[in-house]
């Protein structure tokens, strides 16, 4: 997270790292895996969305299965789709999501081949509120 400074999307990869870090620190018992597992599942549905066809069923354990419903609330959020208290969102295109969501991805692999099953949940945790 600390070399998305720059990220002209900061926002919307804060608002999904914290969601994943919310079912973190409510289940510390969660992987790295288990978050991975939900974003790669967030990716495959926005991405057939994208590409017009009917999102893929997703098969996930119970844990990466919150993860992906609480990822899911906020990015519906994003693309404006659904409303949340507080300040209206800035909508964003499903393409510049999908870029966000890889950009975790990414970010997953290399906190958890650097410390290990946790890596990621550890690394994000202490810059969410």
């Amino acid at each position: 997270m600390a070399d998305w400074n720059d990220d002209p999307f900061l926002d919307v990869l804060q608002n999904i790292e914290f969601c994943i870090v919310e079912e973190y620190r409510a289940d510390r018992l969660l992987l790295d895996m288990d978050a991975r597992d939900a974003v790669d599942a967030l990716v495959r549905h926005y991405r057939s969305e994208e590409e017009q066809r009917t999102p893929p069923e997703q098969r996930l354990s119970a844990r990466a299965q919150l993860v992906f419903d609480n990822v899911l609330r906020i990015c519906e959020w994003r693309l404006g789709r659904i409303e949340l208290p507080g300040d209206p969102v800035k909508r964003i295109p499903i393409s510049e999501l999908v870029r966000c969501l890889r950009k975790i991805q990414k970010s997953i692999q290399r906190w958890g081949k650097q410390r290990g099953n946790r890596g990621y949940l550890e690394f994000v945790s202490p810059y969410m509120p």
